[in-house]
């Protein structure tokens, strides 16, 4: 997909093991407009680290990216949105080390990850002075939340629920929006591992064929911008946790 097709800037969550063996991909992102941001270095699930072994990998991976791209890195996406009610010192940690937000916790009861008691919008933790947390959007439904800021439930729903849900999180709640995606959701013909479980087969490889039309969609639905845009000039966020 092409840039220019809808003149949208966003944040690229990106890991360092990715940029030390592509870094003309990091310098193409920043130079047509868009917020580089960390994912750590390998993709390792917080809950899997120690806080001396988080706080490695977190300043690891943003000394990489900011002497690739030249500009600071102040923004972090925990692998999996694995920070959560038993790890949230990790948030104290990415404050730490020179991160301005976080967008880490999913406010959503999953088998994977989830902490259905956080706020479901931006957010001071307690434990901080400083850092940001934005959670993935959701919707709240007979006091239930529904996960609806992209991935694998953008190729569940139909395009229309997705499209109603982020126009009500707009107009009646006021709130701005997260919308997240893999660039293998765009890509039908990657090659289909063998012998996986059902239910890892079924979430990754649902409505694959579907995910760009419904992507020009949402782009041409909805204004997008950067992370570091839109959520750090809000006035009205609240301290929680």
């Amino acid at each position: 997909m092409e840039n220019c097709w809808h003149d949208v800037r966003a944040t690229f969550f990106t890991l360092g093991w990715v940029a030390e063996r592509y870094p003309r991909l990091i310098t193409r992102i920043v130079s047509e407009g868009h917020e580089l941001a960390s994912h750590g270095y390998e993709h390792i699930r917080v809950t899997e680290q120690t806080p001396d072994q988080f706080r490695a990998d977190i300043k690891k991976s943003k000394q990489i990216l900011q002497d690739i791209a030249g500009q600071p890195v102040i923004g972090y996406r925990a692998a999996s949105y694995s920070i959560g009610a038993r790890n949230l010192w990790a948030l104290k940690v990415l404050e730490e080390e020179g991160y301005l937000y976080s967008s880490s916790i999913y406010p959503v009861k999953h088998d994977l990850y989830g902490m259905p008691t956080a706020p479901r919008f931006a957010f001071h933790p307690e434990n901080t002075e400083t850092l940001l947390e934005v959670p993935i959007t959701t919707l709240k439904i007979l006091d239930k939340n529904i996960p609806c800021g992209g991935g694998g439930f953008f190729r569940l729903y139909p395009y229309p629920f997705s499209k109603w849900a982020y126009r009500y999180i707009n107009s009646v709640e006021k709130q701005p929006g997260i919308f997240y995606f893999h660039p293998w959701e765009i890509d039908p013909d990657q090659p289909r591992q063998q012998n996986l479980p059902l239910k890892s087969r079924f979430r990754h490889y649902l409505n694959l064929s579907k995910v760009e039309s419904r992507l020009n969609q949402l782009l041409r639905d909805f204004r997008w911008d950067t992370m570091q845009n839109v959520f750090l000039k809000q006035s009205t966020v609240t301290t929680a946790l």
